[in-house]
């Protein structure tokens, strides 16, 4: 099965640069299955039903989520248990939602089962339990009942945690993805079996600050004094998806990254090393 993944999706610039392509991209690349991190989607803060129903019809299957999880806290509350919406599963328990969904991928070859795993970082984050100790449990009971193909979604700050995850989980997982930096790195690999990049980066404007217009930001840094951060209205955009090539045995076999910026017609792609 071939599973894509988009990377932060921050505002309106996002979401417009989705609705104007992915149907096109999942055609060309016969792309099955499409998961999409969706946490900034709404005004670069949480994400709203309104929202939410409008990226389900661009083709986007299943939303997952970070610590701006709950910024729209009562429509995240429906979500949650109404909608493919996920939010990290190490929040402490007895949150509302999961962040592990097992779903029914529908490929030229039948149905194939995908296990999506949700994760925070500690570093800077909410408070949540321990990422690491929580992904071997759901992974070990996820091979106990016989699930192959599992695609982690890892929201964390620093690069070394989502490091660790790929060096513990190596070879028992399908792909794991890093979000939440919103901003690209450049080491796209197969590593044992393993499709991995630390950060997917943003899918919005990409000609400010992480999504954001820049005069915020750059008041913070040169003041000290802070305010309400605003998605431009006109941006230059990008649209960010890694995609992979999963076997029957839950290997990754191929994977590589689509880039398409808004004023290029035509998309780049990056292949993943294999180590």
């Amino acid at each position: 099965m071939r599973i894509a993944f988009i990377g932060d999706i921050v505002g309106r610039p996002g979401r417009k640069i989705i609705k104007e392509n992915l149907t096109k991209i999942r055609k060309e690349h016969n792309i099955d299955f499409v998961i999409a991190n969706g946490e900034n989607a709404s005004h670069g803060f949480g994400l709203t039903t309104k929202n939410c129903d409008e990226l389900l019809k661009m083709g986007i299957d299943l939303i997952t989520g970070g610590n701006h999880s709950f910024d729209k806290k009562r429509d995240m509350m429906v979500l949650l248990e109404t909608k493919p919406v996920l939010r990290p599963d190490n929040y402490p328990p007895g949150l509302i939602g999961s962040g592990l969904k097992i779903c029914d991928v529908q490929t030229n070859d039948g149905i194939e089962k995908l296990a999506v795993i949700n994760l925070m970082g500690q570093y800077t984050m909410p408070t949540v339990e321990n990422p690491f100790n929580w992904a071997r449990r759901l992974i070990d009971q996820l091979h106990t009942d016989g699930i192959k193909s599992i695609f982690i979604d890892f929201h964390a700050e620093v690069t070394s945690e989502k490091r660790i995850m790929l060096m513990m989980l190596q070879n028992e997982v399908s792909m794991i993805c890093g979000t939440h930096t919103h901003v690209g790195t450049d080491d796209l690999q197969i590593f044992n079996n393993t499709a991995y990049l630390t950060d997917i980066g943003l899918t919005g404007c990409r000609d400010n600050v992480i999504g954001m217009d820049k005069k915020v930001p750059i008041q913070k840094v040169v003041t000290g004094l802070g305010g309400h951060f605003e998605v431009p209205s006109s941006c230059k955009s990008i649209l960010q998806i890694m995609v992979t090539d999963i076997n029957e045995e839950g290997k990754a076999t191929d994977c590589f990254k689509i880039k398409k910026l808004c004023n290029m017609p035509e998309h780049i792609i990056t292949k993943a090393m294999i180590d």
